[in-house]
């Protein structure tokens, strides 16, 4: 049979079926499929819509929001990119000759004040709103008194940073400092800010800077530790009475201050972390002086969340038996990384954020586990002697209460004024000139004589490192030029960025033990 007749056969069959089944429904007889059968396709595909559309009307959607863990905010560092839109006041740039005389009364940052609407710190443009960002608790029923920066300190009314401010010119002259020493800040100040990266941090491998490419040698290792590096790079700009609102670097620390608020993450009980791949808690400790430092100096309150969780962190992370600080949460502590914390607390403290007794009592436990000749000097995690770690302990016990006349201190001052400034340890030059300057007194002024024109004279003078110093000591190679750097430039502050200790009322200003 030919393809035609068959089709027509077909079709034929078709109408005999159809017009039995009208006959039989005709008669009354006929199934339910059947009648379904005889219904158009298009009114079939109609209802099985509207059936489906009461459905879906009939479900209960939930749409409240799902709760997730705050956190300021994340961003990880791998590379850096280079931001598109610049910020509208960029940051100066300083072109000191030098021979170029700098009068003792001329401070190293211009005095520029701006409003608080030419910052935004949070990423939020609401203060409030940023404010509340970390949810902050009380991590002791007995907490630091709020007071500390109404204290007179020194031979003049302050607070503990007053140094800073209006009171840096006669400061200096009465530590020791000099033209050449400020001029010398001012370089290393320069140096730093022509480092930074375009996101808002530094690197200690400098030479990912966009001005640099490699023109300045001596990279550091941790290269990807670049909350460390950050806070590090901004403590001296601190220390210089630089803010985020005003100094000719504002805008630099501006940058630098929004990048870590940014990269602060915040965990369980109002913590707020800074740790990061080869910076550990050494990264998490400078960032919180950083921040407790800014807070203190400008009273900024979308900085108050990070600086005061960062704190937290440090109090909750401590080792509960041991009362230190080391690479893990609640691991036993060395003296190093217990200084960088301590100072933070001390910072903090100083900036009337809350610091709990219970932390500060731990601590002294763990330095009088480190201590031999009855407190002069210290070791590492165990009983010791080293230049840098006495002098770590030193400080810290000072700043925890120890007076002036304590016999331990003094023996360990007078141990390190035989040791003198080292010519490439800049770890060490930077504890141990708190530690002498603090203690004050002919032991400061030999120190300070030695210590000062060494600094003055190892800085580099020429070139794309011209402001810069690289020692070569301990850390140096992880640290890099940007590590020495900082470092050195907060050597050359110390007769202003803190406050002498011994003096009349200092002793007020000290952590709460009780």
């Amino acid at each position: 049979m030919s393809i035609e007749r068959q089709v027509d056969a077909n079709n034929a069959a078709v109408e005999d079926g159809e017009e039995d089944l009208e006959e039989e429904y005709a008669t009354g007889g006929g199934t339910f499929v059947d009648t379904i059968a005889l219904i158009p396709s298009w009114a079939v595909s109609t209802v099985v819509h509207l059936c489906l559309l009461v459905a879906l009307a009939l479900i209960n959607f939930d749409t409240t929001p799902k709760s997730t863990p705050t956190e300021i905010v994340s961003n990880p560092v791998e590379e850096v990119e280079e931001i598109e839109e610049e910020l509208e006041d960029p940051p100066e740039e300083i072109n000191l000759d030098p021979d170029a005389e700098i009068s003792d009364e001329v401070e190293a940052t211009t005095d520029v004040s701006v409003s608080e609407t030419d910052v935004n710190i949070s990423p939020a443009d609401d203060m409030t709103a940023a404010a509340v960002s970390v949810n902050l608790v009380d991590i002791s029923n007995t907490v630091a008194p709020r007071n500390a920066l109404g204290n007179v300190v020194g031979a003049y009314s302050g607070d503990a940073f007053s140094g800073r401010g209006s009171g840096k010119a006669r400061a200096l002259a009465m530590g020791g400092g000099t033209t050449e020493s400020e001029r010398a800040v001012a370089l290393g100040l320069q140096w730093i800010s022509n480092h930074q990266l375009p996101n808002g941090a530094w690197s200690f491998n400098h030479q990912l800077a966009l001005g640099c490419r490699g023109a300045c040698k001596n990279p550091g290792k941790l290269d990807k530790a670049f909350n460390g590096a950050t806070g590090m790079a901004l403590l001296p700009f601190l220390g210089a009475g630089v803010t985020h609102k005003e100094g000719k670097y504002k805008n630099n620390v501006y940058k630098g201050i929004n990048f870590l608020c940014q990269n602060g993450k915040q965990t369980k009980d109002g913590c707020v972390s800074f740790l990061e791949n080869g910076g550990t808690i050494y990264s998490h400790g400078i960032v919180a002086i950083c921040l407790s430092e800014a807070y203190a100096m400008t009273k900024d309150k979308r900085i108050l969340p990070a600086a005061q969780g960062g704190l937290n962190y440090i109090c909750f992370h401590q080792d509960p038996a041991g009362g230190g600080w080391r690479y893990q949460p609640h691991q036993a502590g060395d003296t190093s990384a217990v200084g960088w914390q301590l100072m933070a607390l001390k910072s903090g403290y100083m900036a009337g954020l809350r610091v709990p007794n219970q932390t500060i009592s731990k601590a002294t436990r763990f330095l009088d586990s480190v201590q031999t000749d009855s407190g002069a000097k210290y070791g590492y995690t165990d009983p010791g002697e080293g230049p840098s770690t006495t002098s770590v302990g030193l400080l810290a016990r000072m700043y925890l209460g120890w007076k002036h006349d304590n016999p331990a201190l003094q023996r360990g001052a007078e141990w390190l004024s035989k040791i003198g400034p080292s010519k490439s340890d800049s770890y060490y030059n930077y504890y141990a000139t708190q530690v002498m300057r603090q203690y004050d007194g002919p032991l400061w002024k030999k120190w300070n004589a030695v210590m000062r024109d060494q600094m003055v004279n190892s800085q580099n003078q020429q070139g794309h490192e011209k402001g810069s110093w690289f020692h070569n000591g301990s850390w140096s190679e992880r640290g890099g030029r940007v590590y020495d750097t900082a470092l050195s430039t907060m050597v050359l502050e110390v007769y202003y960025r803190h406050m002498p200790i011994y003096k009349a009322a200092a002793a007020d200003g000290g952590f709460p033990l009780d």
